[in-house]
């Protein structure tokens, strides 16, 4: 029998947290990462333009026959989903609702903080929602745009990354949020910091890991899990050289990074 992969994407190198989760989960799966690293960053672009990208995306990876897809990407997930799953045939997951639902889980006084880039904190996704959820939750959010080049660049714990963390965090603590969510999937690399400087009384969720979750769930349900005897090959497409994502891509999977392969989109083919 011939497994098909999981379809994983996202602007850029980020969503490789939620692929190593993934890989942790289901380490019998074969996948498929598309960083889109010509168009990085999506947070600036139209929901439009964001949309018409995440199905070119999507169009190329179906025709590599995916089982699934991973919308691996907060703004995509934010404003796409919709669309992809008009779209697609196969179940399409984001990474905001399963964070938003372990938040309203975990809080114990329905506060709940959310931290992210710009764009996802001005779209009022995670808010939204974390409401729908469970209507009667306080949620604070917070922007942390310098996390993303902090994560990048491997300063993850070091006194400009500390202070960073205590700059943009200090309002939410004093606000007694009982759990925060990291709402930008740059953000499990500084987890540690994070949860250092908000305290022990402060759960946090992390959206790659409760993404990780739903797509083990849905390959179950559905009968499409490879046997656990099998062992998973991973493949990586970039729209940009792949030298910096290489880079940077090491550092977010620990060293695991295979062959990158470069290629171009084409609004009518995919690939060309």
């Amino acid at each position: 029998m011939t497994w098909k992969s999981i379809g994983i994407f996202d602007s850029g190198v980020g969503g490789l947290t939620v692929l190593r989760e993934i890989m942790h989960s289901l380490p019998q799966e074969d996948t498929l990462y598309f960083g889109d690293t010509a168009r990085v960053p999506y947070g600036t672009k139209s929901p439009e333009t964001v949309t018409r990208y995440a199905c070119e995306i999507a169009s190329f990876l179906m025709k590599r026959d995916i089982k699934l897809l991973v919308v691996a990407c907060n703004t995509a997930s934010a404003v796409a989903l919709p669309a992809l799953k008009r779209m697609l045939t196969i179940p399409v997951v984001g990474v905001i609702e399963p964070g938003a639902r372990r938040a309203t889980l975990v809080t114990r006084s329905g506060k709940i903080g959310v931290i992210g880039t710009a764009g996802t904190i001005r779209s009022s996704a995670y808010t939204r929602e974390i409401k729908r959820l469970k209507p009667a939750t306080e949620v604070l959010t917070r922007a942390c745009p310098l996390f993303v080049p902090l994560a990048e660049e491997g300063w993850i714990d070091n006194q400009v990354a500390r202070l960073t963390a205590e700059t943009y965090l200090h309002e939410l603590k004093d606000s007694d949020v009982d759990t925060l969510v990291l709402g930008c999937t740059h953000y499990p690399l500084l987890k540690p910091l994070i949860a250092d400087v908000m305290g022990v009384d402060v759960a946090l969720v992390d959206s790659a890991e409760e993404t990780a979750r739903t797509v083990a769930a849905i390959l179950s349900d559905k009968g499409l899990l490879r046997p656990s005897t099998e062992k998973g090959n991973h493949n990586y497409f970039v729209t940009d050289i792949p030298a910096s994502f290489i880079r940077v891509g090491n550092r977010f999977l620990g060293g695991k990074l295979g062959d990158v392969f470069q290629v171009s989109l084409d609004e009518k083919t995919g690939i060309v």
